[in-house]
């Protein structure tokens, strides 16, 4: 789907939800997203990448090395389809990453990031690509900032899937807005 210097992008195979689940729902990776999380929810995460790709054609692809075939991460960009209502970001197209803790701190999620960026403004008529996180998550939004993106306090939301209150359902929202056009 999509290659990098060091990374492969593409469709997540059926097949591959054991290995979905090893990667992401530790405690490291889970640490801003709730925590270590069952396996319905897990499967409902995976489901969503599957009908993803299937109905628009993209999603947080599964992320690979390109010398060794290594799955390491999920990352890409997705419609913004299964948020709260009245949430200003629904509809917009989301980038996001989720890098396997034994390859943090080496460039991998924003080399796919970028790719993934450049793909949406290829192939997507968008006026602006978001991406959200929680207020704690401060490696992501450090990323979201080194990436160009802008705070956008107007458009952040609660995320319904955590109680009112929650930490982890306010989410911040940073925008990248298509290069040429003006806010």
């Amino acid at each position: 789907m999509i290659e990098t210097e060091r990374l492969r992008l593409r469709p997540w195979r059926p097949e591959e939800r054991p290995a979905f689940d090893a990667i992401f729902n530790t405690g490291p990776m889970m640490r801003y997203l709730g925590g270590i999380q069952p396996v319905a929810k897990m499967d409902a995460m995976f489901e969503r990448r599957l009908n993803d790709h299937a109905h628009f054609g993209h999603c947080y692809w599964a992320t690979e090395l390109r010398d060794t075939g290594e799955l390491i991460g999920s990352c890409g960009i997705r419609i913004a389809s299964d948020y709260p209502p009245g949430a200003l970001v629904a509809g917009m197209p989301e980038i996001g990453w989720r890098i396997a803790e034994p390859h943090w701190g080496r460039g991998y999620a924003r080399e796919a990031i970028e790719a993934s960026i450049a793909w949406g403004w290829a192939n997507l008529d968008a006026r602006a690509i978001g991406a959200w996180t929680t207020i704690e998550n401060q490696a992501s939004w450090g990323l979201m900032k080194r990436l160009g993106m802008t705070r956008r306090p107007d458009l952040d939301f609660h995320h319904q899937g955590y109680p009112p209150g929650d930490p982890v359902g306010a989410q911040i929202v940073y925008v990248l807005t298509r290069p040429g056009t003006t806010d």
